[in-house]
């Protein structure tokens, strides 16, 4: 029996809650039961029931806009649909899709004429739809995507000009890969259900014999990672299932088998059509890492005559060192350079991608034409760092370069006939979101947005000390000047999401009390219009108040969070009880890590991960508090975790007490994932706090002693350090009551539910308040309706019983 696939040994398909509790004021004493599913205040529900604010798509030559309405939350039923684990991915084996937190699929489509602002739908579009992979045709006359039904995913187009939309393909396979792409305006490359017509592999309950791991030269560490392959039986699985076959499809649903199959990771065409870049997944297969570190053979297939040409077969990368820099030795990261018509681009490390190799170079990259053969390539640049990203414009290139470690980024200029370096445009810390050019634009050929002019256009965040002002900007690689073409006004924030070049941008604009909406400015002309009406999602957040605040820790440090506050608080008020909900994160330079983060005139955007559900039941609540982790020079930001999360959590506190909003015998602290460990670890070594939720935590790091969130040192290289972070080790110093939630199916990395099962034992065990709560069919992030309320409603009460209306005061 595969008891990966079998963890949900306890009949839990009636929709119940499995929950093991120590104590709840409002309930008697028990050990462990099943309660149905329970429903929080109406207040917050009125909030997870509102509908999401539309997704909007512009066309590259500006003419139609989709306006594309989210789902929300899935019902229990809906997530209760099988999910396999294999090789690192999940995976519905009826639909052939992957399973995650985010499906990314859309319910409603609506498409708007900018020009003439004429709206209107598709017709012939099917009813539940579940509408995802939304591509545009060439022309960008049509529109290609994806249906997922309860039966089976399907591949649609739909005609802007005749407004239809009809099915042309069955059996589409979206498990692993490029699941399609448009060939030219009538045809599309599409990966179709190899083995349709074979019946699932069955597994033989009688074993053939022991499955044997071993090593026998080399280290070969690993990090933690979830449903991994475990046996002979899961690697068929994973054939059958993944396996695709790719056939090219026209708009009248006529398809033929181009002759190529396997668990393909990657195809795309040439710039010129003749050829297509095959990457296919090849043993040997691994029960170490997930499957995007699996051996992959790279091959070009010549669609005139069918030929095939391997090219190089990228190995297993199963013994790579602990660093956020290591890669596997030789070629990698094959693709076709976008300004030329058939020209394979590749990257292979200089340092034998061992980041703890001495070496002036890093990465280099190369070209080669027909026959693409890796021994003949010409040598296009040497980088310093890892190289992780090359644009083309007109007659130049941009390389983009990066080194984890000390948090260096880089962009150089390259001419694009003789591979010269014209100069460094940007060399940056990656944390310093000040200095942040922004990102690159390409048009719909993937080639940088700009003119033979040296002229190209940035958009990015803005990041400021008065907050996020996201920015249009053009920037002369020649000349290296930078002309800011548009940026956020003040008291509002809007993000750009389509710039024509000339005169006319067009944004989603939304303030702290204003829902997002689209505008059109005239960057000259300085004209406006607002181009769409949605409605509030969140009217009784209307009134609510949002302040940016800005406080020092006590070694100077500035740090930031959002506050937010009853609309009927006023100053002079009793204190409120408090919510503060945080994420701790890395940084190299205190420089860095005093930067502002957010945007006070951001509309609140709810989900499941957010607290400001709770200044409707009358808390101020501290959203996106900053928790910054510092380790500047040879000291790495853990070596002092504990006493850092601590010094940011009192400063916080103390600064919201004498702004006289904060009770200071009342506030509670929360946090998702690695902000549940932080939770946790603030409960273990503080008496700062009330009461804590955490959820979907990780909390003993000798289960993850290979490294986790930035930590590249291992268990033995930094025994102290994983000892002091790991809450489960002063289990006996939780007092404050702690409520522990986990999805039964949590897929991420290292956060395994046994993490939250033995914290919840070790202080049950030392008598300390706790309740575990075990969401069914729920993964890192939950999913359905039905788990996100009954998350809430434990939340809520535990909030009431033990913040607001806390006894121990």
């Amino acid at each position: 029996m595969n008891f990966k696939r079998k963890t949900n040994w306890i009949a839990l398909a009636k929709g119940l809650t499995f929950i093991t509790t120590a104590w709840l004021s409002t309930m008697p004493s028990f050990g462990q039961e099943q309660i149905p599913y329970k429903v929080p205040p109406q207040s917050i529900v009125d909030l997870i029931d509102a509908p999401q604010i539309p997704n909007i798509k512009i066309s590259n030559d500006g003419t139609w806009m989709l306006i594309l309405e989210s789902p929300g939350f899935e019902t229990v039923e809906q997530i209760a649909q099988p999910v396999l684990g294999l090789a690192g991915i999940r995976i519905n084996p009826i639909t052939y899709t992957t399973v995650g937190e985010n499906s990314g699929a859309f319910r409603s489509i609506k498409i708007k004429n900018i020009k003439t602002n004429e709206e209107f739908t598709f017709e012939g579009l099917p009813q539940n739809i579940q509408l995802s992979d939304i591509t545009w045709s060439p022309s960008e006359t049509s529109l290609a995507f994806l249906n997922k039904t309860l039966k089976q995913t399907e591949l649609w187009v739909a005609d802007l000009q005749s407004r239809q939309a009809k099915k042309i393909l069955d059996q589409v396979n979206d498990t692993f890969g490029k699941t399609f792409q448009w060939k030219n305006d009538n045809e599309l490359l599409v990966q179709q259900i190899a083995f349709a017509d074979q019946e699932v592999p069955k597994e033989n309950p009688v074993p053939k014999g022991p499955i044997v791991q071993e090593n026998l030269d080399g280290i070969t560490p690993a990090r933690t990672y979830q449903n991994l392959l475990g046996n002979a039986y899961d690697e068929e699985l994973m054939a059958y299932y993944l396996s695709s076959k790719l056939v090219e499809v026209n708009k009248n649903g006529q398809a033929k088998d181009i002759g190529v199959s396997g668990i393909l990771k990657n195809s795309s065409y040439a710039p010129n059509g003749e050829y297509l870049l095959i990457e296919k997944i090849v043993r040997p297969y691994s029960y170490l890492v997930p499957i995007q570190l699996f051996p992959t053979e790279v091959s070009i297939l010549k669609l005139t005559d069918k030929t095939s040409t391997r090219v190089h077969t990228i190995p297993l990368a199963d013994n790579l060192p602990i660093s956020f820099d290591a890669v596997v030795a030789g070629p990698r990261n094959f693709s076709w350079r976008k300004d030329k018509d058939a020209t394979l681009l590749w990257t292979a490390a200089a340092d034998k991608g061992n980041p703890n190799e001495n070496s002036e170079v890093r990465d280099e990259l190369f070209e080669a034409t027909a026959p693409f053969a890796i021994n003949n390539a010409t040598k296009v640049y040497a980088g310093k760092y890892r190289i992780r990203q090359v644009l083309w414009g007109t007659g130049f290139g941009i390389i983009e370069e990066s080194w984890r470690k000390d948090r260096t980024s880089q962009l150089s200029l390259i001419d694009a006939k003789t591979n010269k370096v014209l100069r460094i445009l940007a060399n940056r810390k990656s944390e310093d979101t000040y200095s942040d050019p922004g990102n690159l634009l390409v048009d719909k050929k993937g080639i940088l947005r700009g003119d033979n002019k040296g002229n190209i256009y940035t958009q990015g965040l803005g990041a400021s000390p008065e907050g996020d002002r996201p920015f249009i900007m053009r920037w002369n690689v020649f000349s290296t000047k930078q002309d800011t073409l548009y940026k956020s006004k003040r008291n509002y924030y809007e993000e750009p999401l389509y710039y024509d070049l000339k005169e006319t941008i067009y944004v989603f604009r939304e303030s702290s009390t204003v829902s997002p909406n689209v505008f059109s400015i005239g960057i000259k002309s300085k004209q406006e219009k607002q181009m769409t009406h949605f409605a509030d999602p969140y009217p009784s957040l209307q009134n609510v108040q949002k302040t940016l605040l800005s406080y020092p820790r006590k070694d100077g440090l500035k740090l930031s969070a959002t506050l937010y506050l009853p609309e009927n608080f006023k100053t002079g008020d009793k204190p409120l009880p408090v919510l503060i909900w945080a994420y701790p994160r890395e940084f190299k330079t205190r420089e860095a890590a005093g930067q502002v983060k957010g945007s006070p005139n951001r509309y609140p955007r709810l989900a499941f991960r957010s607290p400001v559900f709770w200044v409707t039941r009358g808390y101020a609540v501290l959203d996106q508090a900053d928790m910054p982790i510092v380790g500047e020079g040879s000291n790495e930001p853990n070596d002092t975790f504990i006493q850092q999360i601590e010094d940011n959590a009192k400063a916080l506190i103390d600064y919201v007490v004498d702004l006289g909003v904060a009770d200071r015998s009342r506030i509670g602290v929360g946090g998702h994932s690695y902000g549940a460990f932080m939770t946790a670890n603030l409960l273990a070594h503080t008496d700062l706090f009330a009461a804590g939720i955490a959820r979907s935590g990780a909390y003993n790091r000798t289960l993850t002693p290979f490294g986790f969130q930035g930590e590249s040192r291992t268990y033995w290289q930094a025994k102290d350090v994983y000892d002091k972070m790991s809450p489960f080790t002063y289990a006996p110093n939780i007092k404050k009551p702690l409520l522990l939630t986990h999805g039964m199916d949590d897929e991420n990395s290292g956060t395994f539910p046994i993490q939250s099962e033995r914290l919840y034992a070790a202080i049950k065990g030392h008598g300390g308040v706790v309740r575990l709560v075990l969401l069914p069919k729920e993964f890192h992030g939950y999913r359905s309706r039905e788990g996100v309320l009954h998350t809430f409603w434990e939340q809520d009460q535990w909030l009431e019983n033990h913040v607001k209306n806390r006894k121990d005061k």
